[in-house]
């Protein structure tokens, strides 16, 4: 079992950086693909970012390209999400998600890819 614990979220103006962390439990971290998700009120959940096992290839949804940057230290178990330029449309619970299939060919923007979630942390931008 897998567990993923999120970090870092908080209340922050309109052009402020957040950084997001999620510490995993896994003892096969560096071959999980990671990713980040969010879900705002009466929203679905929507992917946000997602990073490779392999090559640390990265992948981004349209909304936050340019803006948030994920990254990963395979030697901390960690996952990390980078939030700069924030604004309020990026206020939502913030997920990080694992998929341990290291040759999975799925998609990495889809939800159903990601086997282990964590509990969310919320992230508020005012205006």
């Amino acid at each position: 079992q897998v567990q993923l614990v999120e970090s870092g979220g908080g209340l922050v103006q309109a052009g402020g950086s957040l950084r997001l962390s999620c510490a995993t439990s896994g003892r096969t971290f560096s071959s999980y693909v990671m990713g980040w998700f969010r879900q705002a009120p009466g929203k679905e959940r929507e992917f946000v970012a997602a990073i490779s096992w392999s090559d640390g290839s990265t992948y981004y949804a349209d909304s936050v390209k340019g803006r948030f940057t994920i990254s990963r230290d395979n030697a901390k178990n960690t996952v990390y999400l980078q939030m700069n330029s924030l604004k309020p449309e990026d206020t939502a619970v913030y997920y990080c998600a694992a998929d341990p299939r290291r040759y999975y060919s799925g998609s990495y923007y889809s939800r159903t890819r990601y086997t282990y979630w964590g509990q969310g942390t919320q992230v508020t931008v005012s205006s």
